[in-house]
């Protein structure tokens, strides 16, 4: 099978399935608290998008939403990748420009799964979750992690009032993560034979960069710029998805 065959087959089946279910999470990367207030600035941003949508938005753990809305993923799907953003910080006296990154993971929630998670290949460990003192969520220990020992992924989920919901989550977002993990191995089989590395949903892949003293946004995948960005960082990013889904998808 060649790299458009296999590009036909997958989007054949992505037509017929419409997931309307994703998980969003949001890292911090390189640029220690710069990198933080970054990575919530980004989710912040999609939220209020997704809110403008009309799309149900739940917080599933710390920068980790669950999404449910008409054609989330295929909106939001070509946001997966590294985001930098450039700018001074406030505590910069010599009015240095600093570069902070921010990883962004678009998960689609299928609806079918062939794949096979084994009890023997998870840890699951238990903890208190956050919240305001006194909460009976701080008394119990009902937010829980589970760790994928073949690959080394780990999940959370904090949200939830009870230890089986929270554990039924992230068993939820690691089936999400195994999936687009097997899904872009079988991409970069083939990856080969393509132009550029559009579409390839690789979290390593910098996408985007958001220059402060410029008021500019630039996609590199396409070459194309933005401005306004305090607009966008308030959730009005229809302009870029817009754009993206025409370039991408073309």
């Amino acid at each position: 099978m060649d790299w458009q065959e296999w590009k036909k087959n997958k989007e054949s089946v992505e037509t017929e399935e419409f997931p309307n279910k994703i998980i969003l999470e949001v890292r911090a990367g390189a640029g220690g608290e710069e990198a933080a207030l970054f990575a919530r600035k980004l989710a912040s941003m999609y939220t209020s998008y997704a809110e403008k949508q009309g799309w149900q938005v739940f917080e599933i753990d710390k920068l980790v939403f669950e999404i449910h809305g008409k054609d989330v993923y295929q909106k939001l799907r070509y946001e997966t990748g590294v985001h930098r953003i450039q700018r001074v910080p406030e505590t910069e006296k010599m009015g240095r420009v600093h570069t902070s990154t921010a990883s962004v993971a678009i998960l689609p929630i299928r609806k079918k799964t062939t794949l096979e998670i084994k009890p023997s290949d998870i840890e699951v460990e238990f903890s208190r979750a956050g919240g305001a003192g006194g909460q009976n969520v701080n008394k119990v220990e009902t937010a829980v992690r589970i760790i994928h020992k073949p690959t080394g992924i780990d999940v959370r989920s904090s949200a939830e009032r009870s230890q089986l919901k929270n554990r039924e989550k992230a068993m939820s977002i690691l089936t999400a993560k195994l999936e687009a993990l097997k899904e872009e191995e079988e991409a970069k089989k083939y990856s080969g034979e393509r132009k550029s590395q559009i579409g390839t949903a690789d979290r390593s892949e910098k996408i985007r960069t958001y220059n402060i003293l410029q008021d500019r946004i630039t996609d590199h995948r396409i070459k194309k710029s933005w401005h306004n960005i305090e607009k966008i960082f308030k959730g009005e990013i229809e302009p870029i998805v817009r754009t993206l889904k025409e370039e991408l998808q073309s």
